[in-house]
């Protein structure tokens, strides 16, 4: 059963989006588990990273279920019987 395009449209958009906000996510915790290891206050960072990693899994999984790199698949005609 092929999905629509505007079905297929938004789950490609959605990886797009969710990837990089997972990237920053990543760089956030980086960062606060730097500033904790050198003495300061560096808060949640463990939430912060496993919700990177959720999201960049959730983008990349997105963008390959979607097949984004081939474009919106077309429909295929079944082989003539001639």
């Amino acid at each position: 059963m092929a999905s629509s395009p505007l079905r297929w449209y938004v789950r490609a958009q959605l990886g797009i989006l969710l990837l990089p906000a997972g990237l920053c996510l990543f760089g956030e915790a980086v960062s606060r588990r730097t500033l904790q290891m050198a003495g300061g206050d560096g808060g949640p960072w463990w939430w912060y990273g496993t919700l990177s990693l959720i999201l960049i899994n959730a983008g990349v999984g997105l963008m390959i279920e979607s097949g984004l790199l081939r474009g919106y698949p077309k429909r295929r005609q079944p082989p003539s019987q001639d």
